[in-house]
């Protein structure tokens, strides 16, 4: 079942280092006299690059961000609802765009937190997507998954949308094949139609989808999804639909068949309070490997989406405001309790990382799927409402959670903007 509720305090990322000089530094100091006290986290498609395209502004940007010979000034995460790829492809991606080395560990993609949910590594997962998906779960943990191909391979009769696909006679009996535990959705697959209909049938089947269909079981098999992006950015002028789409088809045609809701054991990535917590937590790990002694107040979230990355960077606002002040009032509690599905009793992480970092400011840019075609306006409220919600069924619309604290034209912008509110030089 999914789990809701505003995450407690008690659940925090890791344990700093002993912090250093009390108190803000001196106004205009200059910046290379002071460890950073702030981080940011860069969305990346439609912030950084469109496609295979990089995005002007962003070498600018990082221009700024590192010093002489390379490295960075200050800790960066990249924070990409892309999933369909590993780590370390995506960090060499990065690299090559931005014209510096970014590690993996800088790298967090969708189903990156999956790593964290130790009491499935051992069932045996059926893992729906595309690009290297079994590559993908066994590195996050999982040691038993099975694709989708494989268990069209080997129930060929379940697959009969593409009638070239259909077997021309009838298959022996399958015999040996697991019996499927769970499922994790990573990405938008290939063929719709095949993983819409393997995936409902293990659903239904409680996962045997060779076995006559009796009782419909509920609650059904736990299901992870990870990315719940309804759209997304590359070359072309409008946005492309994404997983968040394909999560939509899954839920509709989940509850015509059955009449019932289709429930997630987990909702990760954008714009997951789980995902952020987990950024805040190798952004603080980045910091202390520099030897940066101060610790991480304040988190720039720098994105394109307003269904995504705004609401999210808000929601995890709203989240440290509520742990820091320990009490919390019971309108905001139960706002976060119907926004965020969360899965905080899986996590396993060590205690109050997150103690240090105070705010998450939400910049949101034009250059991706939010455009704003005159000039940059001051009153962000009204360029960010909207009267249709993309953001996913089990996140409720807040208008408060969609309006970015900046918009400014593009990445080499919020930069700056956030390099004058910190008075960094």
């Amino acid at each position: 079942m999914v789990l809701r509720g505003c995450l407690r305090a008690r659940l925090g990322l890791g344990l700093l280092r002993a912090a250093g000089p009390r108190g803000p530094p001196a106004r205009g100091r200059c910046a290379g006299d002071r460890p950073p006290a702030f981080g940011f986290l860069f969305d990346v498609d439609g912030v950084l690059v469109r496609g295979s395209q990089v995005v002007p502004a962003a070498r600018r940007a990082f221009q700024k961000l590192a010093d002489s010979s390379g490295r960075l000034r200050v800790p960066v995460v990249f924070l990409t609802n892309a999933g369909n790829c590993l780590r370390s492809a995506r960090a060499q991606e990065l690299s090559h765009a931005l014209g510096l080395q970014v590690s993996p560990e800088q790298v967090i993609l969708s189903h990156s937190p999956l790593r964290l949910f130790s009491q499935f590594h051992h069932k045996c997962m059926l893992v729906a997507g595309q690009g290297p998906v079994e590559e993908n779960a066994q590195d996050l943990g999982f040691k038993h998954v099975v694709t989708i191909e494989a268990l069209r391979k080997a129930y060929p009769l379940l697959d009969m949308v593409d009638q070239s696909r259909r077997p021309k006679e009838l298959p022996p009996p399958t015999t040996g094949f697991p019996t499927i535990e769970g499922v994790i959705l990573f990405g938008e697959p290939v063929r719709w139609e095949t993983s819409l209909q393997l995936i409902t049938d293990v659903l239904l089947s409680n996962g045997n989808p060779d076995s006559e269909l009796q009782d419909i079981p509920y609650p059904h098999l736990p299901v992870l999804a990870c990315n719940m992006d309804l759209l997304w950015m590359a070359e072309a002028k409008m946005p492309r639909i994404g997983h968040g789409t394909f999560l939509l088809c899954l839920e509709n045609i989940y509850k015509k068949v059955t009449g019932r809701e289709l429930k997630y054991e987990a909702l990760i990535g954008k714009p997951s309070t789980v995902t952020y917590r987990y950024a805040a937590y190798l952004i603080q790990e980045q910091a202390e490997k520099q030897g940066w002694k101060a610790p991480i107040r304040r988190l720039y979230a720098v994105g394109d989406n307003p269904m995504s990355d705004v609401y999210g960077a808000n929601l995890y606002n709203n989240y440290l405001k509520s742990s820091h002040q320990n009490q919390v009032q019971a309108g905001v509690k139960r706002r976060l309790q119907t926004a965020s599905p969360q899965t905080e009793d899986h996590l396993k992480l060590r205690k109050d990382c997150n103690n240090s970092v105070e705010s998450c400011e939400s910049i949101l840019v034009c250059t991706g799927v939010y455009r704003h075609n005159a000039d940059v306006p001051s009153k962000t409220k009204e360029c960010t409402m909207e009267s249709v919600f993309h953001g996913h069924r089990d996140f409720c619309f807040d208008p408060s959670l969609v309006e970015a604290s900046h918009i400014v034209q593009d990445v080499n912008d919020a930069v700056q903007l956030a390099f004058k509110k910190e008075n960094w030089s």
